[in-house]
């Protein structure tokens, strides 16, 4: 499903955090946005997942606005991971995912065979299937994080939405998490399903991201394959540092060693 974020803006309080934006992420591709702390990434995304309506400009799914959908079906077609997720009741794992499966059952229906098999698989995706009646507040910031995703992929979204989801996970975890997700943005539904995700590691963007989109002060100022767009220029232009490329020895893709720059 193709996502097209047309001349999106968001003023608040007098202030633009995100300044026409026009983004495009195809079926089956696996989209990053980066930059720095405060450009305005997570408040794209929350425009994006519906958590907050644009001052101006549209989000499309296949050419429909989002914004103009009934929730249930909004939720069918998308899912999200915002960045900061609270969760205060004492669910177990299983019944966090299981509310994956909210948007596809009727309001009186209770959770059946097929949603616990969706939701089993799901968890076992992740490598968390041995968490399922563990308290959701005694796992670990990694073990959250895993079963959050497995509650998006229970959901069976044609987009899936990812804001800084390699948080609280150790390097090993990291590169699982997004593999996974690179997995699913190939082969999870007919044309694959679409991804769009916010990364701090400007590294795991380049090796993961089929294409990246560079926001800096609420607007977009590069976009392309990954090694068009982290040129040494703009990353000294956007990011203050002094950037040396080099090759992934077994990817190829191009990988990005710092200094301080001057």
């Amino acid at each position: 499903m193709k996502v097209d974020v047309d001349g999106l803006s968001v003023r608040i309080a007098g202030a633009h955090l995100v300044r026409d934006v026009t983004l495009r992420a195809g079926s089956g591709r696996l989209v990053g946005l980066v930059g720095p702390n405060g450009s305005g990434k997570s408040t794209l995304l929350r425009c994006v997942y519906r958590a907050l309506r644009p001052t101006a400009g549209t989000v499309r799914l296949d050419g429909e606005d989002l914004h103009a959908m009934a929730p249930r079906e909004g939720a069918r077609r998308l899912a999200a991971l915002p960045q900061e997720v609270v969760t205060e009741f004492g669910f177990t794992v299983a019944e966090v995912v299981a509310m994956g499966r909210l948007p596809h059952q009727r309001a009186s229906a209770r959770t059946s065979a097929a949603d616990r098999d969706h939701c089993a698989r799901a968890l076992d995706r992740v490598g968390a299937a041995h968490l399922a009646e563990r308290a959701f507040l005694s796992l670990s910031g990694g073990e959250k994080q895993r079963v959050l995703i497995a509650r998006a992929l229970a959901q069976e979204p044609k987009v899936l939405v990812l804001d800084e989801p390699t948080n609280h996970l150790d390097i090993a975890q990291q590169l699982e998490v997004l593999t996974l997700v690179r997995d699913r943005a190939a082969g999870d539904v007919p044309g694959g399903m679409t991804v769009l995700t916010a990364l701090h590691d400007l590294n795991l963007a380049a090796g993961y991201c089929d294409e990246l989109y560079v926001i800096a002060r609420g607007a977009i100022v590069a976009s392309g394959a990954p090694a068009d767009v982290l040129t040494p220029q703009l990353l000294a232009d956007v990011f203050g540092v002094r950037a040396h490329r080099v090759r992934h020895p077994e990817s190829g893709s191009v990988q990005l060693l710092f200094d301080r720059l001057g």
